[in-house]
């Protein structure tokens, strides 16, 4: 019988830490599709692929922690 691949059904915890003024325009809009508009909005998010490459266009703006 084969084995069943592992499903990580993690969460990422996202907070918005800066501002966005003065960022550029793809920056902007990626913090609103990850649902961050304000400082000290957090959300979250899958653990996914287009996840982690979202944070990683804007990691200078956020803080990020694991969550179940």
């Amino acid at each position: 019988m084969p084995r069943k691949a592992k499903v990580k059904s993690e969460n990422i915890k996202v907070t918005l830490v800066k501002s966005l003024i003065g960022s550029k325009q793809g920056q902007i809009a990626t913090a609103h599709a990850l649902g961050l508009r304000k400082i000290g909005d957090s959300k979250i998010q899958p653990d996914n692929p287009a996840t982690k490459g979202k944070i990683f266009k804007i990691k200078h703006l956020l803080k990020t922690e694991e969550s179940s």
